[in-house]
């Protein structure tokens, strides 16, 4: 279903609202059962989701919600699969850096989104900034392996997110603590299509501020991918990102500022994650990597999440800007001048350098305490 904008604004409020009842019915029963550290264990052993799959092994209530989860989205192509992979061929490394930075502090722009991480311990607290990392990784990394979209390995991991997601609901629920009325349904259907759209075109926006030319072709597979992602995650057809790379552009510049707000929770958030970076990157190389978040939010937003200004930044701007007018990616991201990157990318070598940091990044985020996994939550302030 095509979602056009006067649509998103009648069904904005129905979709903060909704939760995704068949994974909220199994993680609330694992809940009262305390099964959660138990479930989380399988996660290990469930490393692709496909149909026919024996899942006989796994308690009756897991094995029938994934056996539901199996099937293909509706409109599966192979067409989207091979757009996919063009652009991850093209582009794994530079996304995931972008994903990792941009992605996961604009998700933090996001009111809603900020306080319901920061009041769940083990994503919001001291810890959270590298748990989240990891768990995100994962989900970036599998995403660009070659057959994921087709051997059911992303669909899995989406769908361990999914269950992740309705622990965090559940426990808020269960707690009595949190304000309905003020913020919806914790990890709403709203929410969740709102973080697709961070991590696909607000991260094609932030290649092009970076002037990283992105085909129209790349651009549409990526956005693809994402269609998926949010379908894995439990969204209903209605409320899910549309295939059109143009269509979601246009929809998120039209509803990122009612959405994107400063928040304590927020600024909290970012603060964490910056500190996550400077301790484990070090000087110079954690500059460069805040200073290309920066220029990948543009200041605007750089500014609305806390995230620090450094001379890099301010120095580097203007010749990406001259870069940008040059090659014609300052128009859109799908201007017709868009198609000919011509001059040298002052970014370049910044890129580089984050890049490589980023590997390193995903390398502690993937073998740290083994969490690389997406890990439900019995408690809702557990911070082990």
């Amino acid at each position: 279903m095509t979602l056009t904008a006067q649509y998103i604004a009648a069904e904005s409020e129905k979709a903060s609202k909704a939760g995704d009842p068949p994974a909220d019915a199994l993680v609330s029963d694992l809940i009262d059962n305390r099964e959660i550290d138990g479930v989380n264990a399988l996660f290990r052993t469930i490393g692709t989701l496909k149909p026919g799959q024996d899942l006989s092994k796994l308690p009756p209530r897991l094995a029938e919600f994934l056996t539901s989860a199996e099937a293909d989205p509706p409109g599966w192509s192979e067409a989207d699969v091979k757009a996919a992979e063009g652009f991850f061929n093209h582009h794994h490394g530079t996304a995931s850096m972008l994903q990792g930075t941009v992605g996961l502090i604009g998700t933090y722009l996001s009111p809603t989104g900020a306080f319901t991480l920061r009041s769940t311990g083990r994503l919001g607290g001291v810890k959270g900034p590298g748990r989240r990392l990891s768990q995100s990784s994962r989900l970036f990394i599998d995403m660009g392996k070659r057959d994921a979209l087709r051997d059911g390995t992303l669909k899995a991991n989406v769908t361990k997110v999914r269950l992740v997601h309705a622990s965090v609901r559940q426990l808020h629920k269960k707690s009595g603590e949190w304000d309905y009325a003020r913020w919806g349904e914790p990890v709403s259907m709203k929410y969740t299509t709102g973080a697709a759209c961070v991590f696909s075109t607000q991260i094609l926006q932030a290649m092009g501020h970076l002037g990283i030319h992105v085909s129209r072709e790349d651009a549409h597979g990526f956005i693809c991918a994402w269609h998926y992602v949010n379908h894995y995650l439990g969204t209903p057809e209605k409320w899910q990102l549309p295939k059109d790379a143009e269509e979601v552009e246009r929809l998120w510049n039209a509803e990122r500022d009612k959405e994107w707000q400063r928040s304590d929770d927020g600024l909290f958030m970012t603060a964490q994650a910056v500190k996550f970076y400077r301790e484990l990157l070090g000087p110079g190389v954690s500059d460069t990597y805040i200073a290309l978040t920066r220029v990948g939010l543009t200041d605007k937003y750089a500014d609305m999440a806390g995230v620090p200004k450094s001379p890099l930044d301010l120095a580097g701007r203007p010749l990406a800007e001259g870069h940008k007018v040059v090659s014609g990616l300052g128009g859109g991201l799908f201007g017709e001048a868009a198609r000919k990157t011509v001059g040298t990318n002052p970014y370049d070598e910044p890129i580089g350098v984050a890049s490589k940091a980023f590997n390193e990044i995903e390398k502690y985020a993937l073998t740290h305490d083994q969490d690389d996994q997406p890990q439900m939550h019995q408690e809702l302030h557990d911070d082990r």
